[in-house]
């Protein structure tokens, strides 16, 4: 991970607030982080890719969940 894809993934409000969410509360699902940022899912499932692909998060499928 270069510097400049950090920042561009650090570049956007929501993605900000759904890492610091997710350093406060730990581990949650999509449909978790889309209703206390109050944002649609579709939108939040875009948002957590980026971080993704930024190597910020990782992902775990439980399920469905």
């Amino acid at each position: 991970m270069n510097a400049l894809g950090l920042f561009k993934a650090l570049a956007d409000s929501t993605r900000i607030a759904c890492v610091l969410v997710l350093y406060q509360r730990g581990e949650l699902c999509v449909c978790d982080l889309h209703e206390l940022l109050e944002i649609s899912q579709p939108k939040m499932s875009r948002h957590l890719a980026l971080l993704r692909q930024a190597d910020l998060l990782t992902m775990r499928k439980k399920g469905l969940w």
